[in-house]
Formats: structure tokens, sequence, C-alpha cells
């Protein structure tokens, strides 16, 4: 978990909030239309442009960005220069989203709606370099390097690493390579050792990690040891300065990992047809039935204590009531209902979206933390290295989102739909609706198969220190630019 908050980090949040499991290719909806299937017309010629641009782009990504199979976020346009969290050198790769799970399902996408080989080539070769990667621990951490004596080398599986085995929930790091290799380990019908024992192995884990009470770590090096199970209280009182515990280790909702984490155990439900993912699920939701507060304050903090008090996470997150970490489990909440149709995970719901909803501050949006019992929105600011608790929110630390987008409303609407019986359906989105994007990304791809950006002072995912003007390659736009056509191909192939 790093000390910023970036435009990635605050996308994939809205993602965990918007409650579709497609967004950023980690996991796409089973029912898109493939070539063949209700397929529609497209305009003459565009299609075929389509094809040969998504034809294009990912030979030249697969054959001259790609280590091994995986990837980075940002490339210099040399392909020198190389950045995630901080920069790579040419052995590291990264695992969380944009990197190598999120552009393996990119390729597995284009696969799905083209059939054609090479895409699945391409994804087979990001799956290798996630089994490489992998942890004796079960799942991943942030980086994979392939140089054994480099410098974020870890205790791989394989034997071939060193070091710390601490496999990551945070961020979706974990999440995103299981949903990705399990889609993938159905596509090969099971068949690819590799990708299976991979896939597998780290849902094995994944499972060995849920405490009694449902709950999740930030990240594990092994099972989970057992804690009584308790209702969320209030403590009598709080530290008002950071501890510095070892935070990672205690029931986790931070950064949308219950909704990550629902994902990529639906995946595996879909997947593997085994009821131990099924039951996971639903401890998970029993989970955050037990995490919400009592009133006043009936929603959720983002880090609680065996004893399921709110507890401090880093420097700059204290015990508090989190309205980003609350919609994500309110989410939750309704993917497993929609899951059981156990009327129980709908019975949160209501206090706490009133609770939110009263919440928003002037500007509509929702502050990060609001204090225990109080209520009052609370913030963060700091001299030097040194944070501290303050209500003033004319001069917060740049660095992190003290104050967020809410969807309390959209969320409120859903609940309504199922408490009454009456889900919405998500349509595929129609050719038409698709085809001024399809141009803009056929316009923007240049000669050698890439889509060039220039940097003009925006957050980044990872902080690159980039100067204005700056032009490099984002694997974020590949991968959504390679889902765009996909699905564009798909809605219109023959029918």
């Amino acid at each position: 978990m790093t000390d910023t908050v970036s435009p990635g980090a605050i996308k994939r949040r809205a993602f965990f909030r918007s409650g579709g499991i497609a967004a950023t290719g980690l996991l796409f909806a089973l029912s898109a239309p493939l070539p063949g299937r209700g397929a529609e017309p497209a305009p003459a010629g565009l299609r075929e442009d389509a094809a040969a641009a998504l034809k294009k782009a990912a030979t030249y990504y697969h054959s001259k960005v790609a280590t091994r199979g995986g990837y980075n976020y940002f490339y210099s346009l040399d392909l020198t220069g190389r950045w995630g969290e901080g920069v790579a050198s040419p052995s590291q790769v990264f695992v969380q989203p944009p990197g190598t799970p999120a552009v393996g399902m990119a390729y597995l996408k284009a696969y799905e709606a083209t059939r054609d080989p090479f895409y699945l080539t391409a994804a087979k070769d990001a799956a290798n370099a996630l089994a490489y990667g992998q942890l004796k621990s079960g799942g991943w951490t942030q980086t994979i390097d392939f140089d054994p004596q480099g410098s974020k080398v870890a205790l791989y599986r394989n034997g071939k690493g060193k070091g710390r085995n601490h496999s990551s929930l945070d961020d979706d790091q974990t999440q995103a390579a299981i949903q990705f290799l399990a889609r993938l380990d159905k596509t090969l019908a099971f068949k690819d050792p590799t990708v299976h024992d991979a896939a597998t192995t780290a849902l094995d884990a994944l499972l060995k990690a849920q405490f009694p009470n449902g709950a999740f770590p930030q990240g594990w090096t092994g099972p989970v040891a057992p804690h009584p199970v308790v209702k969320a209280s209030y403590p009598a009182d709080w530290p008002r300065t950071w501890p510095n515990e070892d935070y990672w280790n205690y029931y986790t909702l931070n950064d949308g990992l219950a909704g990550t984490v629902s994902d990529t155990l639906l995946a595996a439900i879909e997947t593997y047809e085994d009821a131990r993912y099924r039951k996971a699920l639903t401890r998970l939701g029993d989970f955050l039935i037990l995490a919400q507060m009592p009133d006043p304050q009936p929603a959720w903090a983002q880090q609680y204590g065996y004893d399921m008090h709110p507890v401090w996470a880093r420097r700059f997150e204290p015990p508090a009531i989190s309205g980003l970490e609350s919609e994500d489990a309110i989410r939750t909440l309704l993917k497993v209902y929609r899951l059981t149709g156990d009327r129980k995970y709908l019975e949160p719901v209501p206090k706490a979206l009133a609770y939110l909803k009263k919440g928003r501050l002037p500007d509509g949006r929702m502050a990060r933390y609001y204090e225990l019992r109080t209520n009052r929105p609370l913030y963060m600011n700091r001299k030097g290295k040194d944070y501290f608790l303050t209500y003033d929110d004319t001069d917060l630390p740049s660095h992190y989102g003290w104050k967020q987008p809410t969807k309390v409303d959209e969320l409120e609407k859903e609940y309504n739909a199922l408490a009454s019986g009456t889900p919405p359906k998500k349509a595929a989105p129609s050719p038409a609706a698709l085809e001024k994007q399809v141009r803009q990304v056929l316009q923007d791809l240049d000669a050698q198969g890439r889509w060039v950006s220039t940097y003009a002072g925006e957050r980044l995912v990872g902080q690159p220190k980039f100067e204005n003007g700056f032009r490099y390659l984002d694997m974020g736009v590949f991968n959504r630019n390679v889902e765009l056509l996909s699905d564009y191909l798909a809605a219109t192939g023959p029918k």
C-alpha cells in the first residue's frame, strides 16, 4: 500500500462502487456477444479497420513492450524507461492493475471476440509471467522480478526467488491475478497445468486467509490465526497518534477489498462450480453484517482490530467511519444477496444508506473519514513526515483522497430494485453506441501500433515523475482500447 491515491486508484474505486464486474478488464460479463451470437452489422469497412487496428496494437505491445509476458504501468516511447509504483528495472513487471493480469484479460477478451489464436498466446504469456511470480504463500505481491538477484525479488513458488512471502490483497493485486487465471483456465478447458495449478493454488491460499468471522486481512504469509467472532463496536477511546502496528494482519476493507475479493469469489464460483467459494462469499457477507457499526453511525470502517473496534491503518488512516469503504460494503452485500437470495444480506443496507445520505458534504461528495461517535468529517494534515488529526479541510495533503465522489443514490436505486424483486438487467452496448469511440481509438493509433499519451500534469497511478509534455505508453489506455475494440467486434460479428 503506497502513500498516494492516484487517478488509477480512484478509477478502480469508482468501479468497485459501480457494481460492474467488467470495467477494467479483470472480469467481464459472461453474456457478451460472441461472433455468430446476436451480432449486428457494422458500417462498411469499420469492422475490418477495428480488427486490423486491434491486431496491429496487440502485436506491437506483445512483441515489443512485454517482459517475458508481463507488463508495467508506463513506458517511454523508446521502451528504455518503465514505471510502476516507482521506476522499474528491465527485469521487473507489475501485478497490480493496470499491469500484467489486466493486460492478460484484455488479450483474452480479444480472443473471445475474434477466436484468433494470437490473442490466446499473448494471454498465456501473461499467465506464465504470473505463474513465475506466484509466492510460496499462494498469492502475489505488487511486482514480479525475473532476476533472482533483483531488487524486487520475492519468495516464489518456483524456487527462483528469495525474501518476502507476503501475498497481498491491497489494490486488487492477488484478486486481479486470480480472476484472469481462472478465466483463462476455463477458456483452455482446464488443460494447461501451469495455468490451472496457479489459479487453484491461489484460490486455496485465499480461502485459508479468511478469518473465522468471514473477514480477510490485507495480506498473508500463511493461514490466518483464529479469533473470537464478535460484533463491531465503538472503543471506549482510541489513540490520536499513529501506533505503527502491523495493520495488514487485521480485518481489512480498505481500498475496495470487499468488492474485489467478492468479484474474485464470484469468478471462482462460475469457473469451478466449487461449493467452497460460495461458502467463502457468504461468509464475507456475514462479516460485513458483523462489521456494520451500531448507531449513531451504522456504516463501516476501513480497518478493524480483532476486538472489532476500528483501528489505525497507515499513518494518515485513523480509526473512523469511512464513506468509501461503506459504499463498497453495501455493494458487496447486494452481490451476496443476488447470489444467495437470502434477505439477511439486505437488512443492513437501509440504515447505512440513510446514514450516508445525511453525511454528504455541502459539495455533494463524501468525506473519506467521519470521527467515531461525533460524525464530524475528519482529516489528516502533516508537518514534514508527521501527520496530525484535524477538522480543517482548507489545506490538505494532495497525495490522498480525503473527499470522494459518492454513488449513494445509485446504490439506493439498486437496493430498491433488488428488495422489490425487480433487479435491473444490464444490456451489452450496441454497435452504434460504440462506433464513435471506436473511430477515435482508430484515429489515435500511430503507425507502429501504439497509443501514445502526453503528460499534462495529471496524477497517474504510481506517481511517476514525468515532465509536462512527456510522451509515453500507458497500459491502462491499451487495456481500455483493446477491450473497446473487442466489444465492438463481438457485437458486429457474423450473425
